[in-house]
């Protein structure tokens, strides 16, 4: 077989998932929990501009003076520590993320594993090839969800941007997954839903990429990726690991 090590995207590639974090659900159970937990503000409103003007400062100190500053990805999980100062109370780590995980469920209408997820990656293990998440995410957001859908159970290495502090499309990214497997380039195989992010960002490291159309890829990605060396109309499983046990 071609290929040591697989890297997955998460949303859109293995999880079907639709999230608002601008609808008003959110921001009002994240304000119930807060005061419910010593951080108080007049309202969901006033929370949401707080946390606005927090999470812009954040993303301002993380990309100042990077040479990409789109490829830097914040950690999020801060703000939420910071929401409890202003809120007049201080928090740990452990209770911003309860309230960060508090503010992702109630932004999400729709999630979960796409049908045969589980079994591709048992049948890539099976093979003796590792499976290795390399995501665009909030790790206080998708560590829960990970754990929700057994995924932890069912990759050997889980890599995420805001951990990293660096995010996909950068070659880094991709480059820093595989040093953490001792592997190269060449024997590495990336599948994804976004052309940018996924299938062109490998490219740039050296790394193929399988490309799947999935109904929350871009709107303005194509159906057929013309740099992958695979596309699928959808998350079909079976093509996907078909093409990389050479069957």
């Amino acid at each position: 077989m071609r290929y040591e090590v697989v890297l997955f995207d998460l949303y859109g590639t293995l999880i079907d998932i639709h999230t608002d974090e601008q609808a008003a659900k959110p921001w009002q159970e994240l304000w119930e929990f807060l005061d419910a937990t010593g951080a108080h503000y007049d309202d969901a409103a006033h929370l949401k501009a707080s946390f606005d003007q927090l999470n812009a400062v954040n993303v301002q100190e993380a990309r100042k003076g990077a040479e990409h500053p789109d490829w830097v990805e914040p950690d999020v999980l801060p703000v939420f520590q910071r929401l409890y100062a202003a809120g007049g109370s201080m928090a740990s780590p452990q209770l911003a993320a309860k309230a960060a995980w508090v503010f992702r469920k109630a932004s999400t209408s729709k999630f979960g594993l796409y049908p045969g997820a589980l079994e591709m990656l048992g049948k890539l293990r099976e093979a003796g090839i590792r499976t290795v998440l390399a995501s665009n995410a909030q790790a206080c957001y998708t560590r829960p969800e990970i754990e929700v859908t057994g995924l932890n159970k069912a990759l050997d290495r889980i890599v995420i941007s805001s951990e990293e502090g660096m995010r996909k499309p950068s070659p880094k990214f991709f480059l820093r997954a595989l040093e953490y497997e001792y592997t190269t380039p060449d024997r590495a195989l990336m599948v994804g839903n976004e052309e940018r992010c996924d299938i062109q960002g490998a490219a740039s490291a050296g790394i193929d990429g399988v490309y799947l159309h999935t109904a929350i890829s871009r709107q303005d990605d194509p159906e057929i990726c013309e740099q992958a060396v695979l596309s699928l109309n959808g998350a079909d499983y079976g093509a996907l690991t078909a093409f990389v046990l050479g069957e």
